[in-house]
């Protein structure tokens, strides 16, 4: 299986220094923190002493999230993201993750694209002299003003910036927009996760309903992955579980790594 790694919001109850425990415990090879969720950043640790702890797990900071609403450019939501990239690079981060606007607004052809590329040639500088990435994440959502990777790809590429955006492929997201071209040499990092309820529909999905994957996962994790991997993809498969009762495990890495563990059964068991 490719690298693994472990986004704060699938252990979102716990703190950063549990997060990074459960992660070394698992064998990741890093961890996605966010800034969206109860607890303080780090724990209140200044970053540069969060990366120290990081580096002491033998773990990288592969993307500190999130930019919200990205896509809707603006000088408040240019000082938002500067403050995001100081903070990344202070800790040693290689990535800011860059999340569209999902509220149904700026849905138009024509304006959603030109929207997208006026914020990515405004964060391109910006990123560039803070050494990181962008990450930007396609939502599936029908209110998403980015719901398609082929525009973010069409924006980056128009841009010439592909050594400074990578696309996040989600594989919640990529199911509710209907799937399509997988661009792996375009993805920096994939998030997993899986849908089980058998009542829902596709376009009723929410995030609520992502958990851990299993036997019974409706989203394809497996076979999404195996295409990936077999398209060229070498980078890390990221967790990112929304759902409550996955942030109420009493034993979230004997959990995720069982998750882990079956995706790797039967990603050999397609490749044999």
């Amino acid at each position: 299986m490719l690298p693994t790694a472990l986004n704060h919001m699938t252990v979102a109850r716990k703190s950063f220094a549990e997060t990074l425990g459960i992660a070394a415990a698992l064998g990741c090879v890093g961890v996605e923190l966010r800034n969206d969720l109860p607890q303080p950043l780090f724990d209140g640790l200044a970053p540069e002493a969060a990366g120290e702890r990081l580096r002491e797990k033998g773990l990288r900071l592969l993307a500190l999230a999130e930019v919200k609403r990205f896509n809707d450019w603006s000088e408040d939501k240019a000082a938002e993201a500067l403050a995001l990239m100081r903070i990344a690079r202070a800790a040693g981060a290689e990535a800011v993750s860059l999340i569209p606007r999902n509220d149904g607004q700026g849905l138009g052809n024509g304006e959603r694209q030109a929207n997208l590329r006026v914020a990515l040639r405004a964060l391109k500088p910006m990123l560039e002299d803070h050494g990181l990435v962008g990450l930007v994440e396609p939502l599936g959502f029908a209110v998403c003003a980015l719901r398609f990777k082929a525009e973010a790809v069409e924006a980056i590429e128009a841009l010439g910036a592909r050594d400074r955006f990578r696309l996040v492929h989600d594989t919640f997201h990529h199911t509710l927009a209907g799937g399509g071209p997988l661009y792996p040499e375009h993805t920096g990092i994939v998030h997993i996760s899986g849908v089980v309820d058998p009542g829902v529909s596709v376009a009723e999905m929410t995030d609520a309903h992502r958990v851990l994957v299993d036997g019974a996962d409706r989203l394809g994790n497996v076979e999404q992955l195996a295409a990936l991997e077999a398209a060229g993809y070498r980078g890390p498969v990221s967790f990112e579980a929304f759902a409550p009762q996955v942030h109420a495990l009493a034993d979230p890495a004997r959990e995720i790594a069982r998750s882990f563990e079956f995706i790797r059964s039967r990603l050999a068991d397609k490749a044999a």
